[in-house]
């Protein structure tokens, strides 16, 4: 063995260390930089940003560049000057944003915001299939673009775990705005969400049993509250009982057991998966024999909602009143703490975007990434989801026999 191969077989246990100089330079070679955009949505009532300042450092460093529309993160208390120092380049005119290889943001793009794209690239966001329409989609295909939704994205472990983080935000919170509605100072009846001795606990009904329904329920309990969980899968409810280490109310959707519980219920939580059958929404009937100035907050108004009587509102109008019962649904409810939920979705996409830049661009990521891959709808202009086609009565093909193309 020469000296040479003996400082080669000594070398740090990588095996970077130890491949010809033609391989270290393929390799190297194999790493892009990319150009991410990050426009404000604020005119969207959205107050999360997909990067923090913190992540945008992060990102710089492997020398990607970021750019950011002014006062971006305004609303979850990121400055101008925080991106600018973490290396960001902020910006007043978004049209060079919308033309960035990636861009990144929370809502759902409208058609507006698609004509200024240049095509050919990539977009991240939420896709929230309520929407769009069929003219906005057409529009992505004919520019063949790459579109990836936060809800569909998947771990190694087959978690989907921005649904997951957001829906524990939305769990947590909604409790914290159920006792907040059922104040005097928002028009409810004068209720506080706990117990209080000597006083008959109030009544919070669940309906649903996944995580958002999983958060709820510990702040409920944690304050005292009597809690009810409905779901039509009795697998689900004892599981729930089983991470919260105690035994409470669960029924699976009796329809008389459902009616008592919402007419004493002080608030109701919708948090039904989207695929459960329509009969277990509550019915407008329902809604009326609830207690007059009692609160609803429908988790699932983004995909149709859990009650006849919801319709979308927005954060800066999130309530309305139907029947005596105060209404909540607005499809953001995780922007109520956009500083928090930022730093969520900021975690999620780091390693993301990481792995896209080190592995050569987002087209060798999808083909790579069997769980980022569950996340497209649109590649290179082709519809690749069977849900979007189903609704919008389009065409699709499945991404894995397009992937054996490209």
């Amino acid at each position: 063995m020469t000296k040479k191969d003996k400082l080669t077989e000594q070398s740090p246990n990588t095996s970077t260390f130890r491949l010809p100089k033609e391989e270290m330079l393929e390799v190297r070679r194999k790493g892009k930089k990319i150009r991410i955009g990050i426009p404000c949505d604020m005119d969207k009532v959205e107050f999360r940003i997909p990067l923090t300042p913190q992540a945008v450092e992060l990102l710089v460093s492997y020398g990607h560049e970021i750019l950011v529309e002014k006062e971006a993160g305004m609303a979850a208390s990121y400055s101008d000057k925080e991106y600018v120092n973490a290396g960001a380049i902020v910006m007043e005119d978004r049209k060079e944003i919308f033309e960035c290889d990636i861009v990144l943001r929370v809502s759902p793009f409208d058609e507006a915001e698609i004509d200024l794209l240049k095509g050919h690239q990539a977009l991240i966001s939420n896709l929230q299939m309520n929407a769009h329409c069929p003219h906005s989609i057409g529009k992505l295909m004919q520019k063949k673009m790459i579109n990836i939704a936060y809800e569909f994205i998947e771990d190694d472990d087959g978690n989907q775990p921005v649904v997951q983080l957001m829906s524990q935000i939305s769990g947590s919170t909604s409790v914290i705005l159920a006792n907040e509605y059922l104040s005097n100072s928002h028009g409810g009846k004068g209720v506080l969400l706990g117990s209080v001795t000597g006083i008959t606990p109030a009544e919070l009904v669940i309906l649903g049993s996944g995580t958002a329904a999983e958060y709820a329920a510990r702040v409920a309990l944690g304050l005292g509250v009597i809690v009810k969980v409905f779901d039509d899968n009795i697998s689900s409810l004892r599981k729930l009982e089983d991470k919260l280490h105690q035994r409470i109310f669960t029924s699976v959707f009796y329809p008389k057991v459902v009616k008592k519980a919402l007419k004493s219920a002080d608030a109701v939580l919708g948090a039904m998966p989207v695929e459960m059958p329509l009969p277990f929404h509550i019915t407008e009937d329902m809604v009326k024999k609830m207690k007059q100035g009692s609160v609803i907050i429908d988790l699932n108004v983004s995909q149709g909602g859990c009650f006849e009587t919801t319709r979308v509102t927005d954060l800066h109008n999130p309530t309305y009143i139907e029947h005596g019962v105060i209404h909540f649904c607005v499809p953001n409810l995780p922007a109520i703490v956009a500083r928090t939920a930022s730093i969520a979705l900021s975690n999620i996409l780091i390693p993301i975007i990481i792995s896209i830049g080190e592995i050569g661009g987002i087209d060798n990521y999808i083909n790579d990434s069997k769980g980022f891959r569950k996340g497209v709808y649109i590649y290179n202009g082709i519809l690749t989801n069977s849900s979007l086609a189903e609704k919008f009565n389009l065409p699709y093909t499945n991404l894995d026999l397009l992937l054996d193309v490209y």
